[in-house]
Formats: structure tokens, sequence, C-alpha cells
């Protein structure tokens, strides 16, 4: 009986592992990138990490999913995609799929609001109904409070 569970498990931990490159494998287009802290940020000591994916998936869809470490535990987060990567302004400009039209979804994509955990842990999913266009290349992390905000950034490529 333990065997019967752990190959189950094997399975389902190595499954895991490949299902980005599965998604991939299908025709999806994959774009990924590492959170790095913005100098404006005030971060107050956090060493701020982790990764963000966007998938393009070809039946029409955009799923965002992000993963940050080093924020202060049960503190919550904006985050979204930018039109613009980290590095111009400091991605100034949130990606919209219908460009001056609302500035929340499902016209912009947000993995967030993300809670970090108590080890300062948060991650993030979302889904769109759409295909985000070129533009759509950086995740944002916004502290909560008055601007400027923006704590982290990953360009996506």
């Amino acid at each position: 009986m333990n065997r019967s569970v752990f190959a189950a498990g094997l399975v389902l931990a190595v499954g895991g592992l490949f299902a980005v490159p599965t998604v991939a494998a299908s025709g999806a287009t994959v774009t990924r990138g590492e959170f790095a802290e913005f100098a404006v940020g005030v971060t107050s000591g956090m060493d701020i990490g982790g990764h963000a994916t966007m998938i393009r998936t070809p039946g029409g869809r955009t799923i965002v999913r992000i993963k940050v470490t080093g924020l202060e535990p049960g503190t919550a987060y904006a985050a979204h995609v930018h039109a613009a990567p980290c590095g111009v302004d400091e991605a100034d400009g949130h990606y919209m799929h219908v460009p001056g039209g609302p500035a929340t979804p499902p016209n912009e994509i947000w993995p967030g609001p993300v809670t970090a955990n108590h080890r300062g842990v948060a991650r993030g999913e979302t889904t769109a109904d759409f295909v985000a266009g070129e533009s759509a290349v950086s995740v944002v992390i916004h502290r909560p409070g008055p601007t400027p905000n923006k704590i982290a950034c990953a360009d996506l490529s």
C-alpha cells in the first residue's frame, strides 16, 4: 500500500515539474522573468526575489503566474502586467488589452492582489480571456500606500 501511495505521489510531483514545458509543446508562447527590486521602491531591507511566467495559449487566453519572495508577512501587494520593460521609466504604464479602456480586469492582467504568507512568500495566478499583445512585457509588484510604490519587477522574455 505504501509503495502505491509513494508511486502515485512521485508521478504527480514529476508531472508538476513538466507542466509549463508541456503547455509550451502544445503551441503556447511562454515568457518568464525573475523579480528584482526597483530602486525607488524603498523596501526597508527586503530581499525580494521570485519569478513570473506568462503563457499565451493557442486557445486564445493568457495565463500569468507569479511567486514573489522577501515580502513583509501578512501584507497585500498589487501585481499586474505592464507595457514597458523594468528599466524603462520603471515599467511605466499598465498593459491594456484595449488601449485607453478600463484600468482594471478584464482589460488588464492582474495576477494579484497577493498576500505574503508567514515566510514572506506570495503566489498569484490569473487567466485573461484574450492573448496578450507584444507590449505585455513585464510584471510589477506594488506595495500598499502612497506612490512611488513599485517595489519589484520581472521582465518577461
